[in-house]
């Protein structure tokens, strides 16, 4: 064969396929908005068409036998058969997973947990990737879905609780003024004594509102510095030791020898008084409320403190929303007599200096199902002294 031959073949080969080609780029243009099963066929019959038009040109140049020409265009015909069979098959394929793609999009933009049925043959590895990603981001949205209703209805909560528990202070401080007043209080020296302990009780609630919403506005400022855990659950334990007293409730305490913490002194030392403040109030007469402190070793670190009371224990349902705004165990609107009131902020206000120190907060059921256990674990690394 001579290179003029060479030349000439390449030349007619080339001719053929930019012919199928041209023809295919119309077809293709014609199919846009069709199926991608034909899309997918167009490129098969453009591939094999090309190379069977080109072939046979080429043979005819040739000048070979009829029988030759026969049997290459028969051979050529069966392969063409089956590449755009093959093609179908394909397409129909990618056509049913994205069908079952489109529906699982319907499904997701529909707000329905409902995951489209797929085939039994595993789609391709994009495909997949695509449709667990979907799925991924539905159940995050969801998640962020339920997490705002929570927060919504923490908000109606709060609203609820405070107007009812600045309400009835008020109301019983307009009533002891009127009667200082007029002279009609029998002992007023107990009158005033009341007066005061319901307003620092009420700026107690003001005071706890205002550092909420600087948690939320995400203002809070933190001032870190080294500080014995010790000094501050002994700190803890005895701003809380008269009323546990007064209801015959023990207070514990063990703290790893020496151990430092580095973070904001005001912010960990409310935590604590919260945290055990809410033990007492929440163990039965005779009961202890137990502090505990520990370095983590590797590969977390850091410091975990645990505070255990005698409450009983809580159901699941309610352990989801112990840390939720305004939140009480009681269902009642009127806590009990000798159970000091509050707006249920104070674990609320837990959770959010802990996670402002880059920490976390967790609450569990003691193994003996005698009450609960409250955790705080704090990243920064302790070290002794």
């Amino acid at each position: 064969m001579t290179f003029a031959d060479v030349v000439t073949i390449v030349a007619v080969a080339a001719a053929a396929a930019l012919l199928v080609g041209a023809v295919g780029l119309l077809a293709g243009r014609l199919l846009r908005r069709r199926s991608i099963r034909w899309q997918l066929a167009l490129v098969a019959v453009v591939g094999v068409g090309g190379a069977y038009l080109g072939a046979t040109a080429v043979a005819r140049l040739m000048f070979i036998s009829p029988h030759d020409l026969l049997v290459m265009s028969v051979v050529s015909s069966a392969a063409a058969v089956v590449a755009i069979g093959m093609a179908l098959v394909v397409a129909a394929m990618i056509a049913r997973w994205s069908e079952a793609l489109h529906a699982q999009v319907r499904a997701f933009a529909a707000g329905s947990s409902h995951t489209a049925a797929v085939d039994a043959d595993p789609p391709p590895a994009e495909l997949a990737a695509l449709a667990t990603e979907l799925a991924t981001t539905q159940e995050r949205l969801r998640e962020a879905s339920e997490r705002e209703r929570r927060a919504e209805e923490a908000r109606r909560e709060l609203v609820s609780w405070v107007s009812h528990d600045l309400r009835t202070p008020l109301a019983g401080l307009r009533a002891m003024s009127e009667a200082l007043e007029d002279g009609l209080a029998p002992d007023p020296e107990r009158y005033q004594r009341q007066i005061r302990t319901e307003v620092d009780r009420m700026t107690g609630m003001v005071d706890d509102l205002f550092e909420l919403s600087r948690i939320h506005a995400g203002v809070l400022t933190l001032a870190p510095e080294p500080m014995l855990v010790a000094d501050l659950v002994s700190e803890a334990l005895a701003s809380a030791d008269p009323v546990a007293r007064s209801r015959n409730i023990r207070l514990t305490g063990e703290v790893d020898q020496g151990v430092e913490l580095l973070a904001d002194p005001a912010g960990i030392a409310r935590v604590l008084d919260n945290l055990v403040s809410n033990a007492v109030r929440h163990t039965r007469p005779g009961g202890t409320v137990e502090v505990h402190a520990r370095v983590l070793g590797a590969p977390r670190g850091g410091v975990e403190i645990s505070v255990s009371d005698g409450c009983g224990g809580l159901p699941p349902a309610d352990m989801v929303r112990v840390f939720d705004v305004a939140w009480r165990a009681a269902p009642a609107r009127t806590p009990a007599v000798d159970e000091a009131r509050g707006a249920g902020l104070g674990l609320a206000i837990v959770k959010g200096i802990v996670e402002a120190h880059d920490g976390e907060v967790a609450v569990e059921n003691r193994e003996d199902r005698s009450g609960c256990r409250f955790l705080v674990t704090l990243p920064t690394p302790a070290r002794s002294v």
